[in-house]
């Protein structure tokens, strides 16, 4: 079925992409009164019956104009009428500032410019003013100015949403993963890990992004799986006239270009395009061929490269067609010195203590191309998107194995060598056919399919072989457990079929030629299938019983090659097997480790949406989900299966009220639910790390959500915006992630107990500091300083209940024991404080020549990592705070050059446990410092 639907994605790549329609917007002045803002004066255009008037800031626009030429009418009683020929085109927003008085204005007083609608900020501003509900959105021109490389950066420019650190993951008003949506042009997409709902963001390269919309309150053709936000990628489309640009970058990590070595290992290559299975006859002998060794690599310098282009073409009077594509490969470098604990006892004694020495190299790959037809009012468009992302980790621990138990005294060298891979395929195809002026058809349909690999993860402990003597000779002479020294394999593929289907009619037209209601009927379905599989084969050292052997000295650590090896194999010194044992065993030993599971959701949903007056409007909705999410699992701790099967009901209402042309009162109310990933139902023991291990919980079940919004909004030009609001969020069942009681502090998912709730404040100015603009020949130079600002407030608090999860878990036949630390506590991934602020300054110069500057500041209080229990407190990340520098300029129209600091303040990051405040994880990320070349041909 795959196959055939990428052949047929592929077949119908010809007829893809849609033209989006344009717009125009503006404002005009009265040149009688200083140059003033002219409210009410009549804007037509000429030979139809459209037309509109400006409002108090003078602002006026039309939307979903055709591409071509029209005329625009400017009236007022008492001026001179004005006639502006202005082209419109596809996707584009075209800006006709007029000023106006008693003669007619000359044409070098006529200001129009042409931007990508989407990319725009103005525009993506002045339809968050128009909207009834909440909509947030940032744009390729605000990305750009910011100096946002990928998509996680960028929606934490947004209020209230912060990253979290050493994932593509983002926190929505303290709300994690669990609580968001992602999808890309209105399509969902698939996890790349099986212990997420959502794809890392930080794959998704800012060079295919037109603009990336945030919705933080739900809506009805949005999947009800929601509580935090839904995250939408929408993908560039490309409509103007032919063009090519190539983009060059380098720079370095300031952490990992101060290492006089750089160590990778054996393996994947530097473009990231690597696979590795184990050898056909694992056990028998000795075959595996990749070194256990680290390497030195070549100089750790960041690149970059990009290439982009499109065009477009019109056939015939009615039809057109349009294309875009860019190809983009970029690698970073970094390096990590700090400490690694787990285990932390409620004495505040960190039972596995070690110092972290870990080198990174990530890569990421990119092919997206789109293609869009139009004929007269029926779009049909196609978008194709390859991403090959990889992760390479040397860590290095050194210290103490077990305080009580192994190496106590220190001196232990624990090393991992991980390599992740991601391959995302996704295949779109969106149709859009305004069948009148009150009946329009949408529908969409996406095939995605997702792969994460880790290939032949490797790790190796050596001890002093007398644990009295820490700086002692090493050896695996008192080597404990089979897997200290073990190579892992993972597979993870997640396929996905989606589809939706949206139909809407409007009515009741008034006097104003402008219909006051429309009634929407819609379909979605996402039906999912994920097999996950992992094999890990443990190098079991000879040093105890009938068949031990004498164990050699290690003379070099880095030298394990020579001990792993075919002779040693015969000697006797180590022998191969899995977790389910060796040869000689009665079982297929080979068989992996295994969860399989489907999940499928048919939904319908029907929304109102009407003008009760000039001032007030809403939107009233409702949803239905039928959800099924069957799991299968064979692992080391169980093997069983187990179903979810649930409808849910969902509401929603979104209200509006006009104060004045300049102010905005909004109100969202709704209810959704929070489902269990596949692997948090799975009884599946997985080491995150040598200090981290997580096991799954079938009997998790599905939390429900009540969610409720209120916000003002001010809007003092057209491109700035003060806001206020406030939020509630009341969840039943909320899922969290625990330590257990373990002699490990395993961590895993409960319903942790009846309620939680969050509530917060949020608080938005975006204003303008300095503008002005001089004539100069046919151009206008503008110089312009900017300042933004929002700060986000939350309190949450949840009840947790250790009566609760024992019970339910004993009944799903999986008992967890756990006695939480605290009967109350806040929601894990909750930050009280969020703040993001920039100032920027833009100027233009003759010759097409312009500077840009921004200085961006983020900074996220304490937040919760994982709810303690047995009176070791939770587990805390440290708040920080992060300060970027981006400096931009452009030589000529083609010729660009920019320099980019990012992590100027360098913090150090933080995981506490609250015991006795033990650190159980610090480091610093070191700065990135780039420069970047672009040439548009």
């Amino acid at each position: 079925m795959k196959k055939i639907l990428v052949l047929l994605a592929v077949f119908t790549a010809a007829f893809s992409q849609a033209q989006s329609t344009g717009s125009v917007v503006g404002k005009l002045t009265d040149k009688e009164y200083n140059n003033e803002s002219l409210a009410f004066a009549n804007v037509l255009i000429k030979g139809t019956t459209k037309g509109t008037t400006s409002d108090f800031d003078g602002l006026y626009s039309f939307e979903g104009l055709d591409p071509g030429s029209y005329t625009l009418i400017f009236s007022f009683v008492g001026y001179e009428t004005q006639e502006i020929n202005v082209q419109i085109v596809a996707g584009k927003v075209t800006e006709v500032n007029v000023p106006m008085g008693a003669s007619a204005a000359s044409l070098d007083e006529i200001v129009i410019t042409t931007t990508t609608k989407k990319e725009s900020e103005t525009a993506l501003l002045l339809e968050q003013k128009k909207a009834i509900a909440f909509k947030t959105a940032i744009g390729a021109q605000e990305l750009s100015r910011k100096g946002v490389g990928d998509v996680a950066a960028a929606v934490t420019k947004v209020t209230g949403i912060s990253k979290q650190e050493g994932s593509g993951g983002v926190f929505v008003r303290g709300l994690g993963d669990r609580y968001n949506i992602t999808t890309l042009n209105g399509l969902p997409l698939p996890s790349n890990n099986p212990s997420k709902k959502n794809i890392d963001l930080d794959i998704f390269s800012t060079d295919i992004v037109e603009f990336v919309g945030i919705d933080k309150t739900y809506n009805t053709k949005n999947y009800g799986d929601f509580a935090g936000a839904n995250v939408n990628i929408a993908s560039k489309n490309y409509t103007g006239k032919g063009f090519v640009n190539i983009g060059l970058e380098s720079g370095v990590n300031t952490n990992a270009i101060s290492e006089s070595d750089f160590y990778l290992h054996d393996g994947p290559n530097y473009t990231g395009f690597y696979d590795k299975n184990y050898p056909e006859f694992p056990l028998n002998n000795y075959n595996f061929n990749t070194s256990w060794d680290r390497e030195t690599t070549s100089a750790p310098i960041n690149s970059s490269i990009s290439l982009k282009g499109g065009d477009s073409y019109q056939l015939g009077d009615d039809t057109r067609i349009n294309f875009f594509a860019v190809a983009s490969f970029n690698n970073e470098y970094g390096f990590r010195d700090g400490v690694s604990r787990g285990s932390v006892n409620v004495s505040g004694v960190a039972r596995r203590d070690y110092d972290l020495t870990r080198y990174n190299y990530d890569t990421n790959s990119t092919l997206m191309g789109n293609i869009g037809f139009k004929h007269k009012d029926h779009k049909i468009k196609y978008n194709g998107v390859f991403i090959n992302s990889t992760s390479q980790q040397q860590a290095e621990y050194t210290g103490i194995v077990d305080i009580f138990d192994y190496a106590p005294e220190g001196g232990a060298i624990l090393q991992r060598s991980t390599f992740d891979r991601t391959e995302l395929y996704v295949h779109q195809l969106l149709g859009d056919h305004e069948l009148s002026e009150q009946f329009e058809v949408n529908w969409g349909a996406a095939y995605n399919f997702a792969k994460n690999d880790t290939p032949n993860r490797r790790q190796t402990l050596v001890t002093p072989d007398d644990w009295d003597e820490p700086e002692g000779p090493k050896s695996f002479n008192l080597t404990l457990n089979d897997s200290d020294n073990h190579r892992f394999y993972q597979d993870l593929e997640e396929e996905e079929i989606a589809a939706n289907l949206t139909t809407s009619f409007k009515f009741n037209k008034n006097e104003e030629d402008e219909f006051l209601g429309k009634i929407t009927l819609g379909y979605s379905g996402r039906f999912k299938t994920v097999d996950f599989e992992s094999t890990q084969f443990n190098f079991r050292i000879i040093n105890s019983g009938g068949n031990a052997v004498d164990q050699p000295i290690i003379t070099d650590v880095y030298d394990l090659d020579s001990y792993f090896n075919q002779s040693n194999f015969n000697a006797g010194l180590f022998n191969i097997r899995t977790f389910r044992g060796g040869l000689g065993a009665n079982i297929d030993v080979l068989l992996p480790q295994t969860f399989e599971g489907e999940q499928n959701i048919n939904a319908g949903f029907i929304s109102l949406e009407y003008k009760f007056s000039d001032k007030f409007s809403g939107i009233l909705g409702f949803r239905g989900e039928q959800i099924t999410q069957n799991i299968a699992y064979n692992t080391s701790v169980n093997s069983g299966e187990n179903e979810l099967d649930q409808f849910e009901y969902l509401p929603s209402i979104s209200l509006k009220y006009v104060l004045n042309e300049k102010q905005n009162l909004r109100f969202a109310a709704s209810k959704t639910y929070t489902l269990p990933q596949f692997k948090e139902r799975a009884p599946f023991q997985y080491d995150e790390s040598p200090t981290l291990t997580t096991l799954g919980n079938p009997a998790l079940y599905s939390s429900t959500n009540y969610n409720a919004d209120i916000k003002w909004d001010l809007f003092p030009e057209s491109d700035e915006i003060i806001s206020i609001g406030s939020f509630l969020r009341m969840i039943n069942n909320p899922i969290n992630q625990i330590t257990i009681n373990s002699a490990s502090n395993d961590v895993s998912w409960v319903n942790s107990g009846d309620w939680a709730t969050a509530i917060g404040a949020e608080f938005e100015i975006r204003k303008n500091l300095l503008k002005s603009e001089i004539e100069s020949g046919d151009k206008t130079l503008e110089t312009k300083l900017t300042g933004g600002l929002n700060f986000s407030y939350l309190n949450t608090t949840q009840d947790l209940d250790r009566d609760k999860v024992i019970e339910e878990t004993t009944a799903g036949g999986n008992a967890i024991s756990v006695d939480f630390s605290d009967t109350e506590s806040s929601l894990t991934g909750a930050s009280d404080i969020l703040v993001n602020a920039d100032l920027s300054f833009y100027k233009d110069y003759k010759g097409d020549k312009s500077i840009q500057t921004t200085l961006a500041f983020n900074y996220f209080s304490d937040r919760i990592y994982a709810l303690g229990s047995e009176g070791k407190g939770n587990i805390i990340d440290s708040g920080i705070g992060t300060l970027d520098f981006i400096l931009k300029t452009k030589l000529n129209k083609n010729l660009g050059v920019g320099l980019s600091a990012k992590n100027l303040l360098n913090p150090t990051i933080e995981r506490i446990q609250e015991t006795q405040d033990v650190v159980v994880s610090s480091f610093k990320l070191g700065a990135n410092v780039k420069l970047s070349l672009s040439y548009n041909f």
